[in-house]
């Protein structure tokens, strides 16, 4: 199974700013900023025609040596996922690499990934919303079959919704 998506980033590694497109208006609007005093450890986007169970389309983290920008298409190379539940919502983080950054040419499952790096995007999603008070539990890493079998899941979420 190809382990290629397309990646649409929201929110550029290294930002406190929480973007999100709107599709029906064709832009890109400031959110908000988050409460904390971190930054997003990684390009933060989704996969387009998916459906989560959150009701919203399938989030991506990708790691990659230099931030892009809101709404750049990134192909990316799924390694895993992360299991977080978002104020009583399952809320599944896909992990991946920029596939055309060389720098990551060798990173192809979660256990090429340092594990400090697993380590920040976990403490990120556990205490993002500290501040604002909004419960985020933050469960076990899964390999790349099973996010590839999630992938599948919120396509056909999504093809049956629409």
């Amino acid at each position: 199974m190809n382990n290629l998506t397309e990646a649409i980033i929201e929110i550029p590694m290294g930002s406190r700013n929480k973007y999100e497109i709107c599709k029906e208006r064709g832009i890109i609007k400031l959110d908000r900023v988050i409460y904390s005093s971190m930054n997003y450890p990684a390009e933060y986007g989704y996969i387009e025609n998916t459906l989560a169970l959150d009701g919203d389309p399938l989030d991506i983290l990708v790691l990659t040596s230099e931030p892009t920008f809101p709404g750049c298409i990134v192909t990316a190379r799924i390694l895993g996922f992360l299991s977080v539940v978002d104020n009583g919502d399952e809320d599944f983080k896909v992990i991946a690499v920029n596939d055309v950054d060389p720098r990551f040419n060798h990173i192809n499952t979660l256990d090429d990934v340092a594990p400090h790096s697993l380590a920040e995007i976990k403490n990120f999603f556990e205490t993002y919303k500290t501040l604002q008070n909004i419960p985020v539990i933050v469960n076990d890493y899964h390999g790349k079959d099973e996010s590839l079998a999630l992938l599948e899941s919120c396509k056909k979420r999504y093809k049956e919704n629409h």
